[in-house]
């Protein structure tokens, strides 16, 4: 379906270092299907690595809320907030 295609495409765009592109992808297939976790999860993947940490976090507790034993989304949420609070520990 349209949703899941999107979602790949924005894999293929994640892997090609092309986030922009990746995020602007996982966020049609979210409006897609609001349902579907794996997008909200490979977004906040995305906006982890650009260190946007807020809205990863935000991505990564809305997977375990459609799935809570989305056991990859609770190891990066835990990571995005210890990373999170390092980050501001050395004030930048």
């Amino acid at each position: 379906d349209l949703a899941t295609a999107l979602n790949d495409r924005g894999q293929v765009r994640y892997l090609r270092v092309e986030f922009a592109a990746a995020v602007q992808d996982f966020t049609a297939a979210i409006e897609c299907e609001p349902g579907f976790e794996v997008p909200y999860y490979n977004r906040g993947l995305v906006r982890y690595r650009l260190g946007d940490f807020d809205e990863a976090m935000k991505d990564f507790r809305k997977v375990l809320e459609l799935n809570p034993q989305f056991e990859d989304a609770a190891l990066s949420l835990k990571q995005a907030i210890l990373d999170k609070e390092e980050k501001e520990k050395r004030g930048y």
